[in-house]
C-alpha cells in the first residue's frame, strides 16, 4: 500500500498559515522552493480537504478544476457541491474506508495537500506515513496549525535534513 506523505509548509512555531490563511511571510521562491515543487512531480493522487481546495481559489483555480494538473485530486467533503469536476477531480464523502481504497488503487505514494484540520484528522487515525516539512524561519503566533487541533501523540524518525541558504529546511519523518 502506498504512503500518505503530509508535505507543507510550516513556520517554527508550528503554522502552516496565519490569520485569515495568510501565507506571505512564507517564502515562496529559492532552492529549496524549487525541491518542493520538483518533489511534487513525483506524486500522481493527492488529497485535501473543502478548506484546503477552496483556498485555491484566490491563486486563480477554478472551482471544479484540478490545482495540480497531473495529479488525481480526491477532495473530502461532505458540504462542497461542484456543478462541474474535471475527470481529475473527485468530492469525497467517505472516510477512512475510501482512504483505504484510494491507498490501495493508486499507482505513487499520496500528496497529503494543506489542511490542518484533514490532518489532524488523518494523524488521529494513523493515516500519516512520512512527513516533510518545509520549515521556514519565520514565528506566526497564530493561524492554522500543523496538525489543526488534533492532540494526537505520535513518534516520527528523521530521515532526511536538507538545508537551503534562504534558511528554509525540508525535514523528512516516517511514523514509527
Amino acid at each position: 500500500m502506498k504512503k500518505i506523505v503530509y508535505y507543507v509548509a510550516t513556520s517554527l512555531d508550528g503554522y502552516i498559515a496565519g490569520e485569515n490563511g495568510d501565507i506571505s511571510q512564507f517564502l515562496m521562491q529559492g532552492k529549496g522552493v524549487d525541491k518542493y515543487q520538483a518533489d511534487l512531480l513525483n506524486f500522481g493522487t493527492v488529497i485535501m480537504g473543502r478548506k484546503t481546495y477552496e483556498f485555491g481559489y484566490q491563486y486563480g483555480l477554478v472551482p471544479g478544476q484540478p490545482a495540480y494538473p497531473h495529479m488525481k485530486h480526491h477532495i473530502f467533503s461532505t458540504t462542497l457541491k461542484i456543478d462541474k469536476l474535471s475527470e481529475m477531480v473527485k468530492i469525497e464523502r467517505g472516510g477512512l474506508d475510501r482512504i483505504n481504497e484510494i491507498q490501495q488503487n493508486t499507482e505513487t505514494d499520496i500528496y497529503l495537500c494543506g489542511g490542518g484540520q484533514f490532518a489532524g484528522y488523518l494523524l488521529d487515525h494513523g493515516k500519516i506515513d512520512q512527513l516533510k516539512i518545509k520549515l521556514n524561519p519565520i514565528v506566526l503566533g497564530k493561524g492554522t496549525k500543523l496538525f489543526g487541533s488534533s492532540t494526537s501523540n505520535a513518534n516520527w524518525e528523521l530521515i532526511d535534513n536538507e538545508s537551503y541558504a534562504e534558511g528554509l529546511q525540508i525535514l523528512t519523518y516516517n511514523r514509527r
